[in-house]
């Protein structure tokens, strides 16, 4: 197809969508008709600005600013008192994607205006959401954009401390990425608040910490004996959804290795979504609440993080060298007692680096994996229901037997 037809194309079906969505919302200002005329002046103004200059966008845009203006004027005039700006300013938007259209960064022009799209359509479900956040969640949001956009970009990107494996922008890269996944979670709690039912319970619980989840159905269990059935299949959801957690983080740490390390680990994932449903259709009718959440963005739980990887990272590296392999699954056994991300983390990128195999990277992470299937029975065992501690006796048995029978029989 010739460049310039194509784009054109485009154009024209970038503006048909957004302009059917802008119809249904009945809007005055522009529609299915007027979009698609908005994104081909862009993209017609983007060409001729090729031979003539760039004037010639400046101008297209301030002439679409001037009929939105001139619009809105009669608008008011009709008494339409509507103080929202969400068309106008999709109309500007539309009109300079129709220009980067015009470059030939059509891919880059599609997403913009699919991300154009999904935001105009939601906005019943934005509005709610925004409508449930409160101060505690807002200092939520406000303090991930401190660790993320503000404290990240001005670490040293250098190795430092003992063995070299202290990198103070890894390091606190890695801090990003473990609160995104948990804020991923919490963001989705406060979509569904306490009414999330069994399974999104146990997911949500898994991606903001599987261990405060065991600890809060344990404590249920314990003042309701009735409870013990669903608090056993939450928390084993919850430690699904903890291995699941290990697969990104492998991807994120060591996309080189990933299809290395990952076949061992997605099968002890397998072997416990098992054991999961195995509990499900013994609990299905039951309903439950998701406890209160805590705030997963919090900088003081960020800085114990970041310090627990940087000991890790380096506990890791000294039993490497001293005692080679064993040294490290022991550490990989104590550390993944309450965390398994720290060493998972650490693990992955030292395979990644070449400084260990992926076969001994991911015996590391399925020890660290076994070790928190213990401790999380522990727990249970120690504050949780009778009635509980014995439905997860054969469930953390099956996760440990699956772990066992992986570290000994499988290749490599």
């Amino acid at each position: 197809m010739d460049p310039l037809l194509l784009q054109i194309t485009v154009s024209i079906a970038l503006g048909l969508l957004l302009g059917l969505q802008r119809q249904r919302t009945e809007s005055s200002i522009g529609g299915i008709r007027t979009f698609p005329f908005i994104a081909l002046m862009g993209t017609v103004s983007g060409r001729i600005a090729a031979d003539y200059g760039g004037w010639i966008i400046g101008a297209g845009l301030l002439s679409l600013a001037a009929v939105l203006v001139f619009a809105n004027f009669l608008k008011m005039k009709a008494g339409q008192n509507d103080p929202g700006t969400t068309t106008e300013m999709a109309a500007l938007l539309l009109y300079l994607i129709g220009v980067l259209i015009s470059t030939g960064a059509m891919v880059a022009a599609v997403v913009l205006g699919g991300v154009m799209l999904l935001l105009l359509h939601a906005k019943v479900s934005l509005h709610t959401f925004a409508a449930k956040v409160g101060d505690h969640d807002m200092r939520a949001i406000v303090q991930f954009a401190l660790i993320s956009l503000i404290i990240l970009p001005v670490v040293p990107n250098a190795s430092y401390g003992p063995y070299g494996v202290w990198n103070p922008f890894s390091v606190w890269l890695m801090v990003v990425l473990i609160v995104s996944i948990s804020l991923g979670g919490y963001t989705v709690y406060k979509l569904f608040g306490a009414r999330a039912g069994m399974l999104l319970g146990g997911v949500i619980g898994g991606l903001i910490s599987s261990t405060a989840t065991t600890v809060s159905f344990a404590r249920r269990s314990a003042a309701d004996a009735a409870l013990a059935p669903m608090a056993a299949f939450v928390i084993m959801t919850a430690s699904c959804v903890s291995v699941g957690r290990v697969l990104v983080e492998i991807a994120v740490a060591a996309p080189g290795k990933f299809v290395a390390i990952i076949p061992p680990v997605a099968a002890m994932l397998a072997a416990c979504m098992v054991i999961a449903a195995v509990f499900y259709f013994s609990c299905r009718r039951e309903k439950s609440e998701m406890p209160e959440q805590k705030n997963p963005a919090e900088l003081k739980a960020a800085i114990l993080f970041g310090a627990l990887y940087a000991v890790v990272l380096v506990a890791v590296a000294a039993a490497r060298e001293r005692f080679g392999s064993a040294g490290l699954y022991t550490v990989a056994g104590l550390s993944g007692l309450t965390d398994m991300d720290a060493i998972t983390l650490s693990s992955a990128q030292l395979a990644q680096a070449e400084a260990i195999d992926p076969s001994t990277a991911w015996r590391a992470i399925l020890i660290a994996a076994m070790a928190n299937f213990v401790f999380k029975f522990a727990t249970v065992a120690a504050i949780g229901n009778r009635r509980l501690t014995i439905r997860m006796i054969p469930a953390t048995g099956g996760a440990l037997a699956v772990g066992g029978g992986i570290l000994w029989l499988w290749p490599g």
